[in-house]
């Protein structure tokens, strides 16, 4: 069986749709099909169903997946991180992730990928765009603060960003009684933080609320109110004593943050050696296996 074949297959299967096969990589689909064709000859049995809206595996296509899948990426990921060792970088690295953890943790890394010969593309997003940008392959790696759910993705686990709450000094002995801004109206860190430590703030809403980390962090400095920060946006100022941290009765929450990509997608050189680059960069601490979620 041809690896190409075997690739064209992976691929149809993870995106029911021939077309998007063909799309994703670089070839037409009258070639897919006919991958796809010469498989099904050789084994002796149909792999999918054809439908007005893509294909529908056989319980042979799924068995041959689940055998083949992971495997073959492991394979090609390996042969492109040698290449990416032997050979000149070139192209454009699509990546995408919070703002505030791009600004903060991953910016200082990104020298090192322009350095090797890369080009970096940039976005911004929350949970939903940003699984929404790696399934239809806008960008190549992305970070998130949870674990895909989708099949078509893979991910590691590079560290956890702790939740604290803070305020000005002057406003640390009002605690959470004092005024407090937030992210939106639903409260997403600074609720987590309140219900792990078995708090309440009954029907009280924030004086302001803004999409965005740092501008919180600016109203807290200014005076505006308490809030719930990750532990990488507030630590120097906690230690410069600008700001002070209410502390947690129970305990401080935290979320994982990991690196993902579609599956498939370290087959290229150059997404292969930035996926290492930033798991080495980012990683605290590293965990044995970069293969599986």
């Amino acid at each position: 069986m041809s690896l190409v074949h075997l690739r064209t297959f992976v691929e149809v299967h993870r995106r029911g749709s021939i077309s998007e096969a063909a799309r994703l990589l670089g070839l037409t689909q009258p070639a897919v099909s006919g991958h796809i064709a010469a498989l099904e000859a050789q084994l002796g049995r149909p792999l999918f169903q054809r439908h007005a809206r893509g294909v529908v595996p056989t319980a042979v296509a799924d068995d041959l997946a689940a055998n083949l899948g992971q495997s073959l990426d492991r394979a090609e990921a390996a042969l492109a991180t040698v290449k990416a060792r032997s050979a000149k970088l070139s192209g454009v690295v699509h990546l995408a992730g919070p703002a505030e953890y791009l600004g903060s943790c991953v910016a200082p890394v990104l020298p090192r990928l322009t350095e090797a010969g890369l080009e970096v593309r940039i976005q911004t997003g929350n949970k939903k765009i940003l699984y929404e940008l790696l399934l239809s392959d806008a960008v190549d790696l992305a970070v998130t603060a949870s674990a895909p759910e989708d099949s078509r993705l893979d991910s590691h686990l590079i560290g956890t960003e702790t939740l604290i709450a803070v305020t000005l000094p002057s406003m640390a002995s009002a605690g959470i009684d004092a005024p407090f801004v937030s992210y939106d109206l639903d409260l997403p860190l600074l609720r987590n933080w309140i219900d792990v430590n078995g708090l309440s703030l009954g029907a009280r809403r924030p004086v302001a609320s803004v999409p965005d980390l740092r501008v919180l962090r600016s109203l807290v400095l200014s005076g505006a109110g308490w809030t719930v920060l990750p532990d990488y946006l507030c630590q120097g100022d906690i230690q410069t004593d600008r700001l002070a941290e209410i502390p947690a009765p129970a305990a401080r929450p935290g979320n994982g943050l990991r690196l993902v990509w579609a599956r498939g997608a370290l087959r290229h050189p150059r997404i292969a050696y930035a996926r290492d680059l930033l798991l080495d960069a980012l990683d605290t601490p590293r965990l044995k296996s970069t293969w599986t979620v």
